[in-house]
């Protein structure tokens, strides 16, 4: 059940990825053709005011159709209506004119060329191969040349719609925070609220309301506790505690390593913060995640860190681990992840979001658009990239799995 409640979280944040895409897209005058959670084939579409909605079946991601990403190129052409082409030769004359206006730069001259094509394919018996390719070719180019397009639109229109999905993310992250620090509170004290079942604390004898007075003989505050227990590095570690008055000895139990860092599984009580100060802690804790996500990526880069990417099946097994913990660590954990998927998408690389937002710029900067084939050969740089951190990220989960 916490696999499935896991996976219903990462479908969440994604949802709200792509919702502030479309939604944005729609408020400054683009029309999305279609909003999916995953990518295509689709287990279920429907279609409502122009726009089609659906699930798809490969659960990595989701993407909303903006109209006209890139200008259209004579390429298009060959690439959509070739099979068609074959089939029917008449056909040449008209998609050659479109070709023609395309090559000019002409894209009204082009725009008014479609429809001769489109009721000559309509009027043209093709098989269903060649049919279904020039259909889409014919969609393709009347939303590339639509007044709507993508790359028609000025350039701090096209940040704003690219933005406005890590840009949720982001809000959403600081909402949970905000929500968890004036509800579960901010200041963390020595008094104990949670003991995980199973876990090293429970095995040792500690209790919800214990009062942890010091780490393996040495008094501790409160921020000290977590770093005394991580520094064991799976060393046994006893805890002294308060217990009504009486100061007792726990019995020594070794950390179990948890996302990265060793731990005993419980959670320290916090005091109550108000709107403001929860609201202060949320903006500082978005920081300094922002920070460190830096400094892994910039380990990576360095070759280092490697084993601390995750797969979107460690996301999902970390999720679950969190969600057991209880419902507040799993939101804290939403929250990370909501953090994560925007920063990781702002990257300026394509096809992330940062990538069109660093070529929206940039052909802000030029007054002109940059050419499909500089897209098509960053795009594949970025692909490689983005699939390369996938696979590394999947063969430290299955190691994990296996551990």
């Amino acid at each position: 059940m916490s696999i499935f409640v896991s996976i219903l979280g990462l479908a969440f944040l994604i949802l709200v990825h792509e919702a502030g895409h479309f939604f944005t897209a729609r408020a400054v005058g683009m029309s999305p053709r279609k909003f999916y959670i995953g990518f295509p084939p689709a287990l279920i579409k429907t279609r409502r005011k122009g726009i089609e909605y659906g699930i798809g079946a490969i659960p990595l991601g989701g993407y909303v159709k903006i109209p006209g990403m890139h200008r259209p190129a004579p390429s298009d052409v060959d690439m959509y209506f070739a099979p068609a082409l074959a089939e029917a030769p008449h056909l040449l004359a008209p998609a050659e004119r479109i070709k023609q206006a395309l090559v000019e730069g002409d894209m009204a001259a082009a725009r008014a060329h479609l429809p001769e094509l489109e009721g000559s394919i309509d009027a043209t018996k093709l098989s269903p191969r060649a049919a279904r390719a020039a259909q889409r070719g014919l969609r393709e180019l009347a939303d590339g040349l639509g007044e709507d397009a993508y790359w028609r639109q000025r350039a701090w229109r096209k940040v704003v719609v690219i933005f406005a999905g890590p840009g949720a993310n982001l809000a959403l992250a600081i909402a949970l925070f905000f929500a968890l620090f004036l509800i579960v509170g901010g200041t963390a004290t020595r008094t104990v609220e949670l003991v995980s079942p199973d876990r090293p604390a429970a095995q040792a004898g500690l209790m919800p309301g214990d009062e942890i007075i010091a780490v393996n003989g040495q008094p501790v505050e409160p921020e000290d506790i977590s770093r005394h227990i991580t520094s064991s590095e799976g060393k046994p570690v006893r805890l002294t505690v308060r217990r009504q008055g009486e100061v007792i000895s726990l019995r020594p139990v070794a950390p179990r390593e948890d996302q990265g860092a060793y731990r005993l599984g419980f959670r320290l009580d916090a005091e109550s913060l108000g709107p403001a100060a929860a609201l202060w802690q949320s903006v500082r804790l978005t920081g300094i995640v922002t920070k460190e996500i830096g400094a892994a990526l910039t380990r990576l880069v360095r070759g280092e860190g490697r084993e601390d990417v995750a797969s979107p099946v460690g996301i999902v097994q970390g999720s679950s681990n969190a969600l057991e913990q209880g419902v507040e660590t799993y939101l804290w954990v939403l929250g990370l992840l909501s953090l994560s998927l925007a920063l990781l998408n702002l990257l300026p690389l394509l096809p992330l979001d940062g990538g069109h937002i660093a070529f929206s710029i940039v052909e802000g900067i030029r007054g002109r658009s940059v050419g499909r084939e500089v897209y098509e050969r960053v795009s594949a740089v970025g692909i490689a990239l983005v699939l390369l951190l996938f696979f590394v990220g999947l063969s430290n989960d299955v190691g994990r799995l296996g551990d």
